[in-house]
């Protein structure tokens, strides 16, 4: 018995949404009516056309604009590009000075050792030098010495 009470209850409801449905479908078919108008074939098929440009028209106005916007931010993605590239040729710039002063102060510091070396070669030449005077001064002491130890004991 519920399931007729349920299943009566649903069929009561749909008859009402279908009653309401009649009776919007009655309001629009007179509200069409008056408003509507009536045209020939070929007014019809005019307005449809320009209906139908217009239409076209906002999509390609929205299209433009969409290509205004994608050239706009194209144009300004360049003028990033060329910028980062100018500090880029400004940092090579500073670079290569750079590399050239460091070749250049590794140059006079080369100049400087090879100057010291020849000094330190000549001061080693002239410690041999002396050293060799020294040897031969010695071996005269010794042979001057050797012969007063001679001298003396005979």
């Amino acid at each position: 018995m519920e399931d007729k009470g349920k299943g009566s209850e649903r069929f009561g409801g749909a008859i009402a949404n279908l009653t309401e449905m009649a009776l919007n479908l009655e309001s629009l078919q007179k509200l069409l009516l008056k408003k509507a108008v009536f045209v020939d074939e070929e007014t019809f098929t005019k307005a449809s056309l320009c209906s139908e440009q217009a239409r076209t028209i906002k999509v390609l106005e929205q299209r433009v604009e969409t290509l205004e916007r994608e050239l706009d931010a194209a144009i300004t993605a360049a003028a990033r590009a060329r910028s980062e590239k100018r500090q880029a040729e400004a940092a090579e710039k500073a670079a290569e000075l750079r590399a050239q002063e460091v070749t250049k102060e590794l140059e006079n510091t080369s100049k400087v050792f090879e100057l010291h070396m020849e000094e330190l070669r000549a001061k080693q030449q002239e410690i041999s030098k002396r050293d060799k005077d020294i040897k031969l001064l010695e071996a005269i002491i010794q042979t001057l010495g050797g012969n007063e130890g001679h001298k003396r004991t005979g």
